[in-house]
């Protein structure tokens, strides 16, 4: 598995948001998934209304911002699994950026491998 770093984090946080989200958009869309799809799940994950993650799409912010305004959901600790090499459950509370940042990418994964949406935003089991 690969390590994550204090670069490596600081790369990503340096990042523009808006450059990357065309990238998740036509990802998604090759598999018959909507903006609305994407946008709805980046809502669930960060406690963003649309008008802020709008805000950001259009270039205003990197993914340090992106990630230091959000209110990451109380069930994001779900969400686990391998997305580029990194273990997500394993990536230290040190680098909750990068974690963050990988939990959200799992997350698109989900929506573009055709995952239903009610699996994708995950709910406590009652």
């Amino acid at each position: 598995m690969a390590i994550v770093t204090a670069e490596k984090n600081a790369q990503i946080a340096k990042m523009n948001f808006g450059s990357i989200y065309p990238h998740y958009l036509n990802r998604i869309e090759k598999h018959g998934r909507t903006k609305d799809e994407l946008d709805r799940v980046i809502l669930w994950l960060t406690g963003y209304d649309q008008d802020k993650l709008e805000s950001f799409i259009n270039g205003n912010g990197t993914f340090g911002d992106f990630f230091e305004g959000a209110k990451i959901h109380e069930n994001a600790h779900m969400i686990k699994g391998v997305v580029c090499g990194y273990r997500i459950e394993e990536i230290s509370e040190e680098f909750a950026l990068y974690r963050d940042c990988r939990r959200m990418e799992k997350l698109i994964d989900e929506l573009a491998k055709g995952r239903k949406m009610e699996k994708i935003l995950r709910e406590e089991k009652k």
